[in-house]
């Protein structure tokens, strides 16, 4: 056993009788590594592009919130009053009255 562990640590293995066998599987252990990587980078960046758009939503959110209350102020009478009021239009004096129509029966 002893041997054995010492022929791994020296490199015997991948130039004895039987190394074409150990070179295919370093190769295919590279290989699964390699993946393995670019998997994880892709798993991070996908994570980070997340983060990111979740932060843009809260952003987006607050702005709809603050525009919303913006509007809604400006809908209110006295303040489109006072904005007509600049241009010359005033409320009306008198009440609107309301318009019956009678019909004719035949």
């Amino acid at each position: 056993m002893k041997k054995g562990i010492l022929d791994v640590l020296r490199g015997k293995f991948l130039v004895s009788g039987d190394a074409p066998k150990h070179w295919l599987f370093i190769i295919f252990i590279s290989f699964l590594a390699t993946v393995m990587i670019g998997s994880s980078h892709s798993a991070d960046r996908k994570v980070h592009q997340i983060a990111a758009l979740n932060e843009e939503v809260k952003e987006l959110r607050s702005e709809f919130v603050d525009l919303r209350s913006d509007v809604q102020r400006l809908k209110l009478e006295s303040t489109i009053t006072k904005i007509v009021e600049s241009k010359g239009l005033f409320p009306s004096e008198t009440p609107p009255k309301k318009i019956k129509v009678k019909s004719v029966k035949e």
